[in-house]
């Protein structure tokens, strides 16, 4: 049974990890300014090219993962992003920022586990061989 749920749960799985970061690149395009400004406020060098660098991220590998398109080369670096700016955002040091830290570490576990198995019977990858 389960080997019949597999293509199925990846499908979903790198779904519901896409959903994660496509809105949130889109949302920093319509809000480049705001999100300038935050990154700045948490001392982050070169703020815009920050920014710029997290929409191709979230939202160009966002896509990439969702597709299945490159999806262990895509996931590793959307995971190799999550530890960066989680460690910046969501500081440990900041006892309410505990719980979003501790999301933020479970999502690159689930990246870690597309990028070891890759994307399923259902991508792009799987129509191209790899």
């Amino acid at each position: 049974m389960l080997n019949s749920l597999q293509n199925p749960l990846s499908l979903v799985g790198r779904v519901l990890l896409a959903l994660l970061f496509i809105p949130a690149g889109f949302g920093k395009i319509g809000g480049f300014a705001g999100a300038v400004g935050y990154a700045a406020a948490k001392g982050v060098p070169m703020p815009e090219l920050a920014i710029a660098i997290a929409i191709a991220v979230e939202l160009g590998l966002g896509l990439l993962l969702l597709v299945g398109f490159r999806t262990r080369w895509a996931a590793l670096a959307i995971a190799f992003f999550t530890v960066v700016i989680t460690f910046i955002f969501h500081p440990l040091s900041d006892p309410s920022q505990a719980q979003a830290f501790f999301k933020n570490i479970a999502v690159v576990g689930g990246l870690l586990t597309v990028a070891a198995w890759g994307a399923g019977a259902w991508s792009v990858d799987a129509r191209r061989g790899h």
